[in-house]
């Protein structure tokens, strides 16, 4: 069939020798980044310290970056801050937060990322929360009900995940910040797993905070995350993990903290500025390609991939139904983690995740004949037991 979204494969270098379906992980390098990456040297190497300075300078990019970012959420300029990762993003949002009024309930569920678990459930509880997760019935998804249900009079913040990473499973995201503002609560949303694959408007979810990153769907690298607050949480909300970046005069060096406006009081300190320069080409592409095409060419993809794992027998993590599910098909064949090592031996790039088992995640850039390849090397490597080589070599990165 005629794929349009094709013409934009030349742009990443890794898909002339791999077939590449681990974007949710980490997004295929764009052919940009390294002009991107020499335009850093260089700058370094010619201006010196003065790299920092002017409208375009270093010091700017931490919002400036945020700007490419924005219009794939609906934000405007001036309102995502980029950081170096979603748990600083988190952090920055929970301490801005007073939990001794009456409201000290933060609301979580079972399938929320860990490293988010790890920072609430160590530092919220430090500050004085309470942590209520939700549970999951089934491994792949969560009851909206039962989150619905959990916000009450307590509750201080919703902190979840807007698309589920083992199972691709979309919450319904629009539910859950009705109900927590009518309750006069806010909601912190993790879109690491859902920007850059579905459409996601800010404005329209009434979204107080959202994070994310460009690490993958977006093809911008490690380093590179974001955070957008709503206009009205900058303007009522203070963050104590903070830093002079996020002074409103840095450079005066004052000993007091006067909070700078918008997405700089989100800030903390100096900026990790080679990982800003990385994070622009992916955001830029995606822009060009359009949302709603990806959208529509992940649902056609995935849709197929189940196909092929239900022809075969095989069992997938993964929600049925188009409208619940974000961009990967989790695979859980026997023998999951030595599959997928095979495959990355293979050079068919996944990876493998406890209780989902092979992750494979289509882009706007995939043909379909990589998905038929890398279902029919399934079928040959357990048909064959290569995955036997690799059963016993776990490593630290799965």
């Amino acid at each position: 069939m005629n794929d349009p979204l094709l013409v934009y494969r030349p742009e990443f270098p890794i898909l002339e020798r791999t077939t590449y379906l681990v974007s949710n992980s980490l997004g295929a390098m764009p052919r940009g980044v390294a002009d991107r990456l020499a335009e850093y040297v260089d700058q370094w190497a010619d201006l010196g310290v003065r790299a920092w300075a002017g409208n375009d300078g270093w010091w700017q990019m931490p919002v400036s970056v945020g700007n490419e970012i924005a219009p794939l959420i609906g934000a405007a300029a001036g309102e995502i801050a980029m950081v170096p990762n979603v748990t600083i993003s988190q952090a920055a949002v929970l301490s801005a937060l007073d939990y001794s009024t009456g409201r000290d309930t933060i609301v979580m569920t079972e399938l929320d990322f860990p490293s988010v678990r790890y920072l609430y459930d160590q530092l919220a509880t430090r500050l004085g929360a309470r942590i209520v997760v939700v549970p999951s019935d089934d491994g792949i998804t969560i009851d909206t009900q039962r989150v619905l249900e959990a916000i009450d009079e307590r509750t201080k913040l919703v902190a979840i995940s807007h698309v589920l990473f083992r199972s691709a499973f979309i919450m319904d995201a629009a539910a859950i910040c009705r109900r927590a503002h009518d309750v006069g609560a806010l909601v912190s949303l993790d879109a690491f797993h859902s920007v850059g694959v579905i459409p996601v408007d800010v404005k329209a979810l009434g979204v107080d905070f959202l994070s994310g990153g460009v690490l993958k769907w977006l093809c911008g690298g490690p380093g590179g995350s974001f955070l957008y607050a709503s206009p009205e949480a900058s303007a009522s909300l203070s963050p104590s993990f903070t830093g002079w970046q996020a002074h409103e005069h840095p450079f005066a060096f004052e000993g007091e903290m006067h909070y700078a406006s918008g997405a700089w009081r989100w800030l903390n300190g100096t900026p990790a500025i080679p990982s800003l320069f990385a994070a622009i080409e992916g955001p830029r592409l995606l822009r060009r390609a359009g949302i709603q095409q990806i959208r529509e060419k992940s649902v056609r993809q995935t849709s197929r991939l189940i196909a092929l794992a239900d022809a075969r027998g095989y069992s997938v993590t993964v929600p049925r139904g188009a409208e619940q599910r974000g961009g990967t098909v989790a695979f859980d064949v026997p023998h999951a983690y030595g599959v997928a090592q095979a495959l990355l031996a293979n050079n068919v790039i996944v990876d493998y995740r406890p209780n989902a088992g092979v992750r494979v995640a289509p882009h706007f850039y995939t043909s379909d004949d990589e998905l038929e390849r890398a279902v029919a090397m399934i079928d040959d490597i357990l048909r064959d037991e290569d995955w036997r080589k690799f059963e016993d070599k776990r490593g630290l990165v799965t």
